[in-house]
């Protein structure tokens, strides 16, 4: 059997004649006539179809000439949106390690740059030793303007711990509650670690609660501004009470 036709093998002819049209018929004449000169072509079943006329490859079509295999692209998915917890989280804790340090280094921070009161602070008595050590006193003020009791006193010799001993000493006004005994450059080991302490804060707080990740330049800046905002808003409210 024929696999195109279904037609017995020596019933289908091994080659047909291939239907071509004259110059005669080209040129517009309605009778239809071959003229004898014109020879047919006999060509091969496999090159024309059931109607005589040949097979010929389509042309493929323009816009897929050049074509050149593409990965598939992985459809675009919406990034949930990050949790607000841990945000939120650190936003408290760091808040309050800020707050801390920031109370702790207003007033040497204000010692340091000259506004203080100079004085002499009567020792009441000390406890502990190195880190841990505590002292309390009365401070008088050299101008004899105020004169504070039961103040804390800071840096204290290691050799004028006992009870009674006047320690020169510095405050930063009569409702301080530190007189601050410390001479030298190692005022500046007081409030100098603690604001950065602050600032690294500063740092964690844009950086986990996702202010620098917002989409859009707009509104990133105002959540990095509030995120910076909150640290300074404490540091500048203690330095004020300090004063």
């Amino acid at each position: 059997m024929e696999p195109t036709t279904g037609a017995p093998v020596d019933a289908v002819p091994r080659r047909v004649p291939v239907r071509q049209q004259s110059r005669l018929q080209r040129e517009g004449r309605s009778d239809g006539d071959t003229p004898d000169d014109v020879a047919a072509f006999w060509a091969p079943i496999e090159e024309v179809h059931w109607d005589g006329t040949p097979v010929r490859e389509d042309p493929a079509p323009s816009g897929d000439r050049g074509f050149r295999p593409v990965g598939r692209r992985a459809p675009s998915r919406t990034a949930p949106p990050p949790d607000p917890l841990p945000g939120l989280a650190a936003l408290v804790t760091l808040s309050l390690v800020a707050a801390f340090f920031a109370w702790v280094s207003a007033g040497p921070f204000w010692l340091a740059v000259g506004h203080a009161r100079v004085g002499t602070v009567v020792l009441d008595g000390c406890t502990g030793d190195g880190l841990t050590q505590r002292c309390r006193g009365t401070f008088t003020a050299d101008d004899g303007r105020f004169i504070a009791h039961g103040v804390r006193v800071s840096g204290v010799p290691a050799g004028e711990k006992a009870s009674g001993t006047p320690v020169p000493a510095r405050m930063t006004g009569p409702d301080a509650g530190t007189a601050y005994a410390d001479t030298g450059g190692g005022r500046h080991l007081l409030w100098l670690p603690g604001l950065l302490v602050v600032l690294a804060c500063t740092a964690g707080i844009v950086r986990w609660t996702g202010s620098a990740r917002l989409p859009g330049r707009r509104h990133r800046r105002w959540a990095v501004t509030a995120a910076i905002a909150g640290p300074v808003l404490i540091t500048v409210g203690f330095l004020a009470f300090a004063w």
